[in-house]
């Protein structure tokens, strides 16, 4: 294959302009959802942060080992606690 030959688009995106139609439309139904939306999510807000927090537990204390202690039974004494 030449440099010169060029083969066709194909798909959705077949054209420049076709592409710019498309995301127009997207644009405007965007903005209208959210325009339209803002206050039913407003009024769901507090109740999805009460929702992440499980999740935040889950993954946030993944690096601490379940909480069983096994991250004590590598240290042979205990820390002194500040004596010199």
């Amino acid at each position: 294959m030449n440099m010169q030959e060029q083969s066709p688009r194909s798909g959705w995106f077949q054209s420049k302009r076709t592409t710019l139609i498309l995301l127009g439309f997207v644009a405007v139904g965007a903005f209208f959802l959210i325009t339209e939306h803002t206050a039913h999510f407003l009024g769901v807000l507090p109740f999805l942060i009460f929702l992440l927090c499980p999740l935040m537990m889950l993954f946030m204390h993944g690096g601490h080992d379940g909480h069983n202690g096994s991250a004590n039974q590598n240290q042979e004494q205990p820390p002194e606690g500040g004596k010199q």
